[in-house]
């Protein structure tokens, strides 16, 4: 006698805690075996551009801090950065120092948090406590900054909205140090776990031919193997001042998705250290460009990009000359992510697909914008 299955059709969220947010994957399945994976999405949807479309410039920046609100500092600079270009502001110099030092601190305690959850969604607790833990020393030197601790307002247009405290530069350098020598902790606690690397090792392969079709960026597209970095492919602030490296991984699965990050920590802590003694080195105290509390930017269009720790973030912005933008269009990188995510989900396990939607680190917010 022979026995015969067939597929039945599952839900997995909306309100699932391994989709990180509101995200339903129909799922047909044969068993505990993932043959389709059909993300649907839409179940936060807030407006965020059309509410920004009925916003002056300046009251945008918060608006966009809720967008991708794990790295808040990305939304706000990426906004300010297409504003600068369609009025042509030349950011002052001290500003630039700090607007990057803020965005690489931003994209440690990002992967950071990336490095407990995925850790804790394959069944790891330790790593959890173990990247929050640092987390906090970014998040307190943010908090000494602007008062703020998730969604900061700072990066404002022409600069930021105020200079860091004496005390920050010490701390800063104190939590880099500590990062740093953390490293070998994180990746002692899994690289070498038998488990670990029996859930991630060869699976949920993305080959870089895929990832480029389906408009994937950050770090998982350099987890497949293609080197492409906004930071150094097309530059944007200072960034072309520092020495750093663009790491890459051979096997585009689920481990390379998880050391990618980890290998990106590495160089954010350089540009970090770079960037302080680059800013000690200054005369001028400059930190924000005269700008018209009624600003107005010439009308025109513009597309700004950055990268960001899911990817490319970018703003695009129609300007009719007045105080409001015509129109605002955001992209983030979590929505080609997600939808790359059935390439990677096909014959694998149900506990498999949540660790490959984890190394994805798509945040929702972004998908539904």
């Amino acid at each position: 006698m022979t026995l015969r299955t067939e597929e039945f059709v599952v839900n997995m969220g909306p309100h699932h805690p391994s989709t990180h947010g509101v995200c339903r994957l129909l799922l047909t399945l044969d068993g505990e075996r993932v043959k389709k994976v059909e993300p649907i999405i839409g179940y936060l949807h807030r407006a965020i551009e059309k509410i920004c479309e009925n916003r002056t410039y300046p009251q945008c920046i918060p608006i966009l801090d809720r967008f991708e609100y794990v790295t808040a500092m990305s939304c706000n600079y990426v906004f300010s950065l297409a504003a600068e270009r369609l009025a042509q502001i030349e950011v002052p110099e001290r500003a630039e120092y700090l607007r990057v030092i803020m965005l690489e601190l931003n994209r440690i305690a990002s992967h950071l948090l990336f490095y407990g959850v995925t850790a804790m969604d394959i069944g790891a607790y330790t790593p959890f406590l173990y990247g929050l833990r640092e987390r906090e020393l970014i998040i307190d030197l943010f908090e000494m900054t602007c008062g703020q601790r998730l969604t900061y307002n700072y990066i404002r247009i022409g600069g930021v909205s105020q200079d860091i405290p004496p005390e920050f530069a010490p701390k800063c350098r104190e939590a880099v140090r500590i990062i740093g020598e953390k490293m070998s902790d994180y990746e002692g606690l899994l690289n070498e776990n038998p488990i670990w690397l029996a859930r991630t090792k060869g699976i949920g392969i993305l080959k870089p031919e895929d990832a480029i079709a389906w408009g994937v960026s950050g770090p998982v597209l350099r987890a497949s193997g293609v080197k492409h970095d906004l930071r150094r492919d097309d530059p944007y602030s200072i960034y072309d001042r520092f020495d750093f490296d663009i790491p890459v991984q051979p096997n585009g699965d689920t481990f390379d998705r998880y050391i990618q990050r980890l290998d990106e920590i590495r160089e954010s802590l350089k540009i970090i250290t770079q960037a302080l003694d680059g800013l000690e080195g200054l005369e001028d105290n400059t930190i924000k460009a005269k700008v018209s509390p009624n600003f107005k930017p010439p009308a025109g269009e513009v597309y700004a990009r950055i990268e960001n720790s899911r990817g490319e973030l970018g703003v695009y912005v129609i300007s009719d000359g007045s105080k409001k933008p015509l129109r605002v269009k955001a992209r983030g990188g979590s929505y080609n992510q997600l939808q790359a995510l059935p390439l990677m989900c096909h014959d694998v396990m149900v506990a498999d697909l949540v660790a490959i939607f984890a190394t994805l680190d798509v945040i929702m917010p972004e998908v539904d914008r």
